[in-house]
């Protein structure tokens, strides 16, 4: 038996663990540059706003329903999944963290000593609320799938109460009917407008699909998908995951950029960004590429692009942003106004099999890279940072409603008066 963890509104409920007076009110979450809604609770989608509508749009509304409006407070949600996962790995000796609110639990090892999965389950969620104050739905079933489907119910149908454990074929089968076929892990909106065409509109219709027809009409995991809804393991979580092939860092700006060393700043800051990752999976880079460009809703839109080649594979951040000051200048138009840029390490080989060259030898620090990456891991990221990143970022992302990062900054921290 296999169990999802998935947090409600993870979001959302990440800004009332440090603000019990927000429990129970709609509150919504932007994106990057306070552009669009990624996440709105319950309460804030039954008032009407819509999710990844563009603020602008229902800034009134939410003005005049009382929703609670925050920027995207990643520092904070990052370190309560961190938590929250931590809490939820104790519970069996398999665990797999899906996404930063969704986990997978499997019980293959321990399930004839667990008496009852649905006290198990709600064992699970009165732990994760007790040391982490973030509300989760359990799903329970006897493949990945059939626990998806589980949490579903956990969440959307009556009388579960948080907990759905699928544990018969009846309940299987009442699930599954009361369920839409898009609604099913994997099935995309592409996917359920073709199967509607073929008169399958709920995940039982798609359980009951043969398999050969579901091969042949759509794909090898469409097939492996129906099987699983009928109870048939088919789908294992990864325990190696491949290492990437491209590292990409790349964000709107908060403030246009109009200047050549602010745009210089802005590179400087996204290698750092993709160097460190490239780092972390043990990667050299043998590629890089800088973009830069202004908005595509702009009078005349305009993008910039250029490659940067290494003779020796490389993923220090200072060979990196030297290699970017040389290519800069490609980028750099006077008059235009900068909204987007981006670095990608492409190319990638693993630093267990560079290819050395004889007559270029490599200009790579890595007792400095261990050091800088040491330092911003311990004391938080840019404690140490290359100059050529700059001090003030006026073209940083923008959160105008930015929240305390209770958990990360010490002045964040909060004070309790007693």
């Amino acid at each position: 038996m296999f169990a999802l963890v998935d947090a409600n509104s993870f979001y959302c409920s990440a800004e009332q663990v440090f603000r019990p007076d927000w429990r129970g009110k709609p509150i919504i979450v932007l994106s990057n540059n306070d552009g669009c809604i990624v996440a709105a609770n319950r309460q804030a989608k039954e008032l009407g706003v819509p999710k990844f509508a563009p603020y602008f749009q229902v800034k009134d509304l939410c003005v005049k329903q009382g929703v609670i409006v925050c920027s995207s407070n990643y520092e904070l949600y990052a370190d309560l999944s961190m938590k929250m996962m931590n809490v939820i790995g104790r519970f069996a000796p398999d665990q797999h963290v899906y996404s930063i609110d969704e986990s997978f639990l499997s019980f293959k090892q321990s399930y004839p000593a667990i008496k009852c999965l649905h006290s198990q389950g709600q064992l699970i969620r009165r732990a994760v609320w007790k040391e982490t104050r973030l509300p989760v739905c359990i799903g329970i079933g006897a493949t990945l799938t059939l626990a998806k489907v589980a949490n579903h119910a956990a969440k959307k149908l009556p009388g579960y109460r948080g907990v759905c454990v699928i544990d018969n074929e009846q309940k299987r089968v009442n699930i599954l009917q009361s369920m839409a076929v898009g609604e099913v892990w994997g099935i995309g909106r592409r996917i359920s407008k073709k199967l509607a065409l073929m008169n399958i509109n709920t995940a039982f219709d798609l359980a009951n699909m043969p398999n050969g027809l579901a091969r042949k009409q759509f794909s090898i995991e469409i097939e492996r998908t129906v099987r699983e809804l009928n109870g048939q393991v088919c789908k294992v979580w990864d325990e190696a995951r491949a290492d990437k092939q491209q590292i990409f860092s790349t964000r709107s700006v908060g403030e246009r950029i109009v200047d050549y060393d602010s745009l210089q700043q802005a590179l400087s800051k996204h290698i750092a960004i993709a160097a460190a990752k490239a780092r972390r999976q043990g990667s050299h880079c043998k590629t890089m590429m800088l973009f830069a460009n202004n908005s595509p809703y702009d009078e005349h839109p305009v993008s910039f692009k250029a490659l940067v080649y290494f003779a020796c594979p490389t993923h220090c951040t200072a060979e990196l942003t030297k290699a970017m000051t040389e290519a800069a200048p490609k980028l750099f138009r006077l008059g235009v106004r900068y909204y987007k840029i981006g670095v990608g390490l492409i190319n990638l080989t693993s630093q267990k099999h560079v290819q050395l060259d004889l007559f270029n030898p490599p200009k790579a620090n890595p007792a400095l890279m261990n050091a800088l990456d040491g330092i911003n891991q311990r004391y938080g990221t840019d404690t140490l940072f290359l100059a050529a990143q700059g001090i003030e970022h006026k073209w940083a992302m923008r959160r105008e409603l930015l929240t305390p990062q209770y958990t990360t900054q010490w002045q964040s921290i909060p004070a309790i008066k007693c």
